[in-house]
């Protein structure tokens, strides 16, 4: 091998050896690359991505359960720089939001559901939030009350319970059934002692 091929060889050498450090050092120590990732999004509030089980399918996390919980799962895709996400587990710490932008940072996004990038994402639809509110009315929780509990089930009956110890200026806003009329109308007490 002659003195030419052997610079290249070393210059080629050197060039590789060069380049794998430094991608090492932007990926491994730096950790300067972006990772995007498919996250649960709220129907009620935004436009998420729909993904829908496969009726067809016996591939575990692919195939229907029977469970529309699981069956249906709404998302949205989030991108954040590696160096920014925080090394902690969503699933057994509470306080762990790896997703969330800080204000002003770079190469941070969440990408909601549009025609264009439905196929990409492999959704099977859009959700309009406003039409799913429509759809699917949030149900209030009913707080079941013990008969003893006197201003739970006043609560729940929209009552005002005052304590007149605590706050002798209290104001009782109830409906008062009149019996000429047989409508309700609204009566303001101001109890002073």
């Amino acid at each position: 091998m002659d003195k030419k091929s052997k610079i290249l060889l070393w210059f080629l050498a050197l060039l590789i050896i060069a380049s794998v450090g430094a991608t090492y050092w932007r990926i491994m120590v730096k950790k300067d690359y972006v990772i995007e990732a498919q996250i649960d999004c709220d129907p009620y509030e935004d436009a998420c991505f729909v993904w829908e089980c496969d009726p067809e399918s016996t591939v575990e996390g692919e195939a229907c359960t029977g469970d529309p919980e699981l069956d249906v799962w709404y998302f949205s895709v989030a991108a954040r720089k590696a160096a920014n996400i925080p090394l902690c587990n969503p699933e057994t710490d509470e306080d762990c939001d790896p997703w969330t932008c800080e204000d002003g940072e770079k190469k941070c996004s969440e990408t909601f559901c549009s025609e264009e990038l439905m196929a990409a994402q492999y959704a099977s639809a859009c959700v309009d939030p406003i039409q799913f509110v429509i759809d699917n009315p949030v149900e209030e929780d009913v707080v079941e009350c013990e008969e003893s509990d006197e201003e739970c089930l006043a609560l729940q009956s929209d009552e005002i319970i005052c304590d007149l110890e605590e706050d002798p200026t209290c104001v009782i806003d109830d409906m008062v059934a009149t019996e000429d009329e047989g409508e309700s109308e609204s009566a303001e007490f101001d109890v002073t002692e």
